[in-house]
């Protein structure tokens, strides 16, 4: 006997209608890590090479589709409405870990908080709800060693 589809509006953010939420919080938290390359330098003449070692640390955590599944599906972010979220948190290890970008230490300043990395309590919900299979846990506890070992 099969069991029926349900369908029902993704959980912990406030339901707009049907099954429209509003993801003006969830996105306000991702802008808060300043998700784009930050380069003090000018830039080359031609684009920003990467070697392929340096791209491999960051091929994961850029497949990251921002569906919001890591986060809805994290139990800090249900006890703590201002946690940034997985979702946030490996965005941010995407650029940090960038060779190419210059804003490590003011995004880990965000980070490193009470609302921030240290919030993550490994529970690796967001691990088994990712649709892109990303290790999401793997990579904030990547940023919590940079966060601790980092010259304040």
């Amino acid at each position: 006997m099969r069991r029926p589809i349900v369908l029902e509006p993704v959980p912990y953010l406030p339901i707009v209608k049907d099954l429209v939420v509003d993801l003006t919080d969830f996105f306000r938290k991702y802008e808060v890590i300043k998700p784009y390359l930050i380069s003090k330098t000018p830039p080359p003449p031609t684009e920003r090479l990467q070697s392929p070692e340096d791209r491999a640390l960051i091929d994961e955590a850029a497949k990251c589709i921002l569906c919001g599944a890591c986060t809805t599906g994290c139990p800090s972010n249900w006890s703590d409405p201002g946690y940034l979220g997985p979702a946030a948190l490996l965005k941010a290890y995407r650029f940090i870990f960038d060779s190419r970008d210059e804003g490590a230490a003011e995004r880990l300043n965000v980070l490193d908080d009470q609302h921030g990395l240290w919030r993550c309590h490994t529970i690796f919900n967001c691990v088994d709800v990712c649709p892109k299979e990303i290790n999401v846990t793997f990579h904030i506890s990547k940023l919590k060693m940079r966060a601790a070992l980092r010259e304040t």
